[in-house]
């Protein structure tokens, strides 16, 4: 019995994060630099506030400096753990409907994601907790995936030189080096939350946030700040928002060993001995256990789709709209790092 109502719960959260309750998709937040520059917020890791699907006056966002962790973008965190709960929602959505698939695309961006599902020939024989319950497990896991590329993907089309404001340039947060971490950690984090069908998406975030924050040795603001202080000086050039360059990147997705690694800024005295905690990136290798299969594709629709179709398909008369990343996000990653390379030298770490 109490299965059966625990699956039952989480189907409803699943069901409400797609819908009345959150709003069809997530809402766009403002990411931060891990910079200096007149502009940047630092916070105390007490000072957070709740974590809000919906705008929430009370939720504070900015960088938070980790020992375990380095630099963690606020805002980061928490826009790929509700994308996380969104796509988790849509995926249970196609599951139990039997569908086999679905498309969406991010607030900020034109390019359009595929996911096309292919279910095991006794699925609709399946009792329904049974069903349930399979759908549950795929849909997180599928859902913290989808959220994960996709943020990643947006690091890769601000390389290229899209800009989701306009005018206003975003070549030098691509990749930036707390950007991939703070990714994976709130696809992370939201995956725990969603396990809680007990407990509200908001409040289980809250708590996780918190929590994950502390096991990372979550500093001040003011050892945050000096720690930055130390970055900007090796890492950055410039002192003004948009005039900034950042000459140090982190390119570590998670390709070479399924794990994102942290950059820690040395001679932080709060934080000697530490070790930089590694957190493993979302993958499809859950799927067979159930027999199902999942392809996704990408269809970039900016004006920079050129210069990067160009790269996964170098001869014109076999070139495609779409893409998909288990095939082509490595090769991207290493056309990314030979580009950085030639631009900043050794001044760039290339990750792997």
């Amino acid at each position: 019995m109490f299965r059966w109502r625990a699956v039952t719960c989480l189907s409803l959260l699943l069901l409400e994060v797609l819908g009345c309750q959150f709003g069809a998709k997530p809402r766009v937040r403002l990411g931060s630099y891990p910079s200096s520059i007149v502009g940047m917020k630092f916070l105390d890791p007490g000072e957070l506030g709740p974590h809000g699907y919906r705008f929430n006056l009370s939720e504070k966002n900015g960088i938070v400096y980790t020992c375990k962790a380095g630099h963690i973008d606020i805002a980061h965190l928490r826009i790929a753990a509700d994308w996380t709960a969104y796509l988790a929602a849509r995926t249970f959505e196609c599951l139990m409907k039997n569908d086999t698939g679905f498309s969406f695309k991010l607030n900020v961006e034109p390019c359009r994601y595929f996911v096309q599902i292919t279910h095991p020939e006794n699925w609709k024989d399946l009792p329904q907790t049974d069903k349930e319950q399979i759908a549950h497990d795929i849909s997180i896991k599928l859902g913290q995936y989808l959220a994960y590329t996709a943020t990643t993907w947006h690091e890769v089309l601000t390389w290229f030189g899209y800009k989701c404001i306009g005018f206003i340039p975003e070549f030098q947060s691509a990749f930036s080096w707390e950007d991939s971490f703070s990714n994976v950690l709130g696809t992370r984090l939201a995956g725990q939350a969603l396990r809680e069908p007990w407990n509200e998406f908001d409040r289980a975030m809250t708590v996780a946030i918190d929590q994950e924050l502390d096991k990372l040795g979550a500093q001040s603001s003011g050892t945050a700040r000096r720690a930055t202080k130390n970055a900007h000086e090796a890492g950055f050039s410039g002192h003004r928002l948009f005039a900034i360059d950042v000459r140090k990147r982190n390119f570590d997705i998670g390709l070479h060993d399924g794990y994102v690694a942290p950059t820690i800024v040395p001679s932080v005295c709060e934080c000697e001995g530490a070790e930089a905690q590694a957190y493993p990136v979302p993958n499809l290798s859950f799927l067979s256990k159930h027999g199902f299969s999942v392809k996704v594709e990408i269809e970039p629709r900016e004006w920079e789709k050129g210069k990067i179709l160009r790269i996964v398909y170098p001869d014109a008369n076999n070139r495609r709209k779409r893409l998909e990343p288990v095939v082509h996000l490595a090769q991207i990653m290493d056309y990314i790092k030979e580009d950085a390379a030639k631009r900043y030298g050794c001044d760039a770490p290339l990750g792997q």
